[in-house]
């Protein structure tokens, strides 16, 4: 008896896989993210009044604390490693089939960064009109304590945060979407709205915000194929938010 180990991967194995992949990853954020939103909108005083903290610190002990935070960073990036992993099972490989790559450094990070400016000045705009409008909870991007560690450990986060999602809402699941044979807007839109969800967390001018980012991002990758720019782009935008929040005077960002 011969076993078939070669067989073709049908559209149902696909749709299975990318399912898990998110409910291991970005998809779990935002189931997390809309209860969170719940509990936010359900208890005592208005949304405003309330806090959405980033980064937090884990334990009273600083080494301990740095330990948490490193291993956290990594294990964040494991998903990363099982979407690559898969979507190796494609011809090509999966680095270039992402343009996660360093072919392009140059270009790539002149693209990043603008890409940064694009989203991040009109970014700031939109947040400050939704804290306005006590759209948003209060936006604390970093709790750390002030030790030798917080900066580096921030700077980390920021490359986390930007290598998960850009590698698997827009580089992983568009490919598998349109493999899927979804239409171009049901790929953009589902990515752009993932995007926004597992942000539902801090308020609904941050869903907005991050589903618009979401579109623009979708549109440049499905253009140009890369997402190492992506990367690059949303890594500036957090360091700048991260780092900015721990080191800057603090009535600086009342407006948050």
């Amino acid at each position: 008896m011969t076993l078939e180990l070669d067989r073709p991967v049908t559209r149902r194995t696909l749709g299975t896989e990318t399912m898990l992949v998110l409910g291991l990853s970005l998809g779990q954020s935002a189931v997390y993210a809309l209860v969170s939103i719940v509990a936010k909108l359900t208890a005592d005083g208005p949304l405003s009044a309330q806090t959405a903290a980033l980064n937090t610190s884990r334990s009273a002990r600083p080494y301990l604390d740095l330990t948490y935070q490193v291993l956290g960073i990594a294990f964040a990036l494991l998903p990363v490693l099982l979407a690559v992993h898969l979507l190796a099972r494609d011809p090509g490989a999966p680095a270039r089939t992402l343009g996660l790559d360093a072919r392009r450094p140059g270009q790539d990070l002149a693209r990043g960064a603008g890409l940064a400016a694009l989203i991040g000045l009109p970014g700031l705009a939109l947040f400050w009109v939704a804290a306005q409008l006590g759209l948003n909870a209060t936006l604390v991007p970093a709790a750390l304590p002030d030790l030798w560690w917080t900066v580096p450990v921030l700077i980390l986060a920021a490359v986390q945060n930007a290598v998960l999602e850009e590698v698997i809402v827009v580089g992983y699941l568009m490919t598998r979407l349109r493999q899927l044979r979804w239409r171009f807007g049901a790929v953009i839109a589902t990515s752009a709205l993932l995007r926004g969800s597992y942000h539902l967390y801090q308020g609904f001018g941050a869903f907005l915000g991050n589903a618009v980012m979401g579109v623009v991002f979708s549109l440049f990758y499905l253009r140009t194929r890369r997402v190492m720019p992506l990367v690059v782009a949303h890594t500036l935008l957090d360091i700048v938010a991260f780092v900015g929040y721990a080191l800057l005077p603090r009535d600086w960002f009342d407006w948050l």
